[in-house]
């Protein structure tokens, strides 16, 4: 597939502290409910669908989880990506006036990361619509090695117990616990089988994908797409003949995890051992001879400047990286911090770091303060940006929900919508969108929406 939907899913770590040492905080349940009450309009349960094209709601585990509208564009997604930031952050400011108006002491934080200090995880889910006619043993075959490998430029970085080492370069690596598996909570796979294409499933199938981190990097996040989305192309047209296959999958991505260095090795099927960016540069050697045969766009063309870039830079010194990868960031500036105010690494300042690396505020997350000195690449700009919170993509389904929406916001209907349909409760009207969730155009749902 040329053209493909692409969707991120990211869910939020949040704490609420009181202001008053001497004050219980609040539950977790009653500080999203305050961060959800300004959109859900009287709804009894926090999930909502955007005038962006995005749902926005609360996931196991009390966390709010973003989830982008259907992008075919992976610059697209990057701004519809950070657009739920922006929209989180909007959410969270407000509910912390309403909670002083109505006297609450208490404030909230939310960080964009996928692990907790007890050691829990949370996810951030890559979706892409496939071609179906690709069998699944095919696809896993093709996809184990290289999302294995991927980590050294996709992965957010972790502070880790100092009786287990100290930096790790992905956060979900350790939480890895099969090569294939259904579940997202308990023995997560590399690879995921959940198939929910919201489409012709005949036609497509929805490759759902949830070993890999949440990143602050636009960067990381333009990679972490788009060389995935290059392997998938190849894979559809059965272009991979080279034996990736490794030995011990869930071995080799806590073992390349904990490898800030980039040069261990891990042991292949066929006896072959190679290091995480040696398995990367033969992935990209394909798609250079795939692209000179199929040909290439702009984004494309980009993504592979960015793929040689890295990963030439991960052979050299990772070091070289503390502008495009979050792990190389953020070690960095832990490093740094760390060695002026001469503290060890098992320092709660040091865990606060980590932490305050990914708070999506704008006036207070480390990131955003480098981002805001220019010290961090940069794919896409605030207006894109402010223009994804607002808009729903032009070039697919989404289009229509997110007017549809926005319409039944201003003129307060009540109304239903889902991914795949569109309702109106008075005078009931029910529409299933189109199966296609490439079609833009859809003359049913333009009927509908230009009769409220």
């Amino acid at each position: 597939m040329k053209r493909r939907i692409y969707g991120l899913e990211t869910e939020y770590g949040i704490i609420c502290t009181s202001s008053q040492q001497a004050d219980k905080p609040m539950s977790i349940q009653s500080a999203v409910m305050y961060l959800f009450r300004e959109i859900i309009h009287g709804r009894m349960y926090p999930d909502v669908f955007l005038e962006n094209g995005a749902r926005f709601y609360q996931d196991i585990g009390c966390h709010p989880e973003y989830a982008t509208p259907e992008c075919d564009s992976v610059i697209d997604l990057i701004a519809h990506d950070k657009a739920g930031e922006r929209i989180t952050e909007r959410l969270l400011l407000s509910a912390e006036r309403r909670m002083q108006n109505e006297n609450v002491k208490g404030k909230m934080s939310i960080f964009k990361n996928n692990t907790d200090t007890p050691g829990n995880t949370y996810g951030c889910h890559e979706n892409y619509l496939m071609d179906r006619r690709v069998s699944f043993r095919q696809l896993a075959a093709k996809l184990i090695p290289f999302f294995v490998t991927r980590q050294i430029f996709t992965g957010a970085g972790k502070v880790k117990p100092s009786n287990r080492g100290r930096y790790a370069i992905s956060q979900r690596a350790e939480h890895i616990r099969e090569e294939i598996s259904i579940a997202t909570t308990t023995a997560r796979g590399i690879i995921n089988t959940r198939d929910e294409p919201h489409a012709d499933r005949e036609k497509y199938r929805r490759l759902h994908v949830i070993v890999g981190d949440s990143n602050m990097s636009e960067y990381v996040n333009l990679l972490k797409v788009g060389t995935t989305d290059i392997v998938l192309r190849m894979i559809e047209a059965n272009f991979i003949t080279r034996q990736f296959a490794l030995r011990n999958s869930v071995h080799a991505i806590q073992r390349i995890s904990d490898d800030v260095t980039c040069t261990r090795t891990v042991e292949l099927e066929n006896g072959r051992r190679l290091s995480a960016v040696e398995m990367q540069l033969e992935y990209l050697d394909l798609a250079r001879q795939y692209l000179e045969r199929e040909g290439s766009d702009p984004t494309t063309d980009l993504v592979m400047k960015c793929w040689e870039h890295v990963l030439t830079c991960l052979q050299d010194d990772p070091e070289q990286l503390d502008r495009e990868l979050d792990w190389v960031i953020k070690r960095r500036l832990i490093e740094t911090y760390a060695s002026s105010r001469n503290i060890g690494w098992d320092s709660p300042k040091i865990t606060m770091l980590d932490y305050q690396y990914h708070n999506i505020r704008t006036d207070v997350g480390l990131y955003y303060k480098l981002e805001h000195d220019n010290l961090v690449e940069r794919i896409i700009t605030d207006a894109q940006i402010e223009h994804a919170m607002h808009h729903p993509p032009e070039t697919t389904r989404a289009k229509f929900r997110g007017r549809f929406v926005k319409l039944a916001n201003e003129k307060k209907i009540m109304c239903g919508v889902n991914w795949s349909y569109i309702q109106l409760y008075e005078p009931y009207q029910k529409l299933f969108l189109s199966t296609n969730p490439l079609q833009a155009e859809y003359e049913e749902a333009s009927r509908m929406i230009y009769s409220i």
